[in-house]
C-alpha cells in the first residue's frame, strides 16, 4: 500500500486502532530510561504518545499525513503534544540522524523484505550507544497458525529476517515470537529487542 490508499484508509472519524499503546512495545519499553525516542511507522500515534506522557522526547515518522493529523490532534488533547514532533516521510527514503535516539521502535511495519531490511539497518544506525532497538510485528508462522493480520507472505517476517538484516550491528537480547489476543483468536507476533553497545562495552 503507499501513500494515498493509507490516507484513505486512515481518513475516518474515529480511530482505525486504539490508542493504548501495543501491549509489547509497552512491557519491553516500560523499564527504559525515557530519553530520546524514534517511532518509525507511528501511524495514529498509539505507542508515540504512550512514550511521550512516560517522559519521552518522541520523533514520530509515518508516511501517511492523514494519520498523522490525527495522531497529533490526540498528542494535544492529552497534553503530551510538545513532546512529541510528527513528520510525513516515506521510510524507503527517510534517512535518521545516526546515533540520534536512544530507542527506536518499529511497530508493524509489515513490508516486503528487499525494503525492510534498509529500514533496519538505518534503524540500527540511528541507536545511539546504550539505546534500544525494538521491533514488533506480524510473524510468518500467523499466516498458518494465527489470527488476523496481513495474509500476503511477502510482507510477513521472522525474528531471524530482522537479526539477519541488521547483520550484527546490535547485539540482540530478545528475538523470537509471542502470542497476541486478536479479535479472531491467537495472533502470533515477531518481537526483536536489541541494544547499541555503550562505548565501554565497545572498546572492552
Amino acid at each position: 500500500m503507499e501513500r494515498e490508499d493509507w490516507n484513505r484508509r486512515y481518513d475516518t472519524s474515529e480511530f482505525i486502532w486504539t490508542l493504548e499503546p501495543n501491549a509489547w512495545v509497552a512491557g519491553e519499553a516500560a523499564g527504559l530510561l525515557p530519553g530520546r525516542a524514534l517511532d518509525l511507522a507511528a501511524g495514529e500515534g498509539r505507542n508515540a504518545l504512550w512514550l511521550a506522557g512516560r517522559g519521552w522526547k518522541v520523533h514520530a515518522v509515518d508516511f501517511s499525513d492523514v494519520a498523522l493529523a490525527k495522531a497529533e490532534a490526540a498528542a494535544a488533547h492529552h497534553g503530551v503534544g510538545e513532546h512529541v514532533r510528527f513528520e510525513s516521510a516515506d521510510l524507503r527514503q527517510f534517512e535518521p540522524h545516526s546515533g540520534a535516539y536512544d530507542l527506536v521502535l518499529i511497530a508493524y511495519l509489515q513490508i516486503p523484505q528487499f525494503e525492510l531490511g534498509p529500514i533496519l539497518q538505518r534503524a540500527a544506525t540511528a541507536t545511539a550507544p546504550g539505546g534500544t532497538l525494538l521491533l514488533v510485528g506480524h510473524d510468518t508462522s500467523n499466516l498458518t497458525h494465527g489470527s488476523g493480520g496481513p495474509r500476503d507472505p511477502a510482507v510477513l517476517y521472522s525474528a531471524d529476517d530482522v537479526t539477519a538484516a541488521l547483520d550484527g550491528g546490535l547485539l540482540i537480547e530478545t528475538a523470537g515470537t509471542v502470542e497476541r489476543h486478536a479479535h479472531a483468536g491467537t495472533a502470533i507476533d515477531c518481537v526483536v529487542r536489541a541494544r547499541r553497545a555503550t562505548s565501554a562495552e565497545a572498546a572492552a
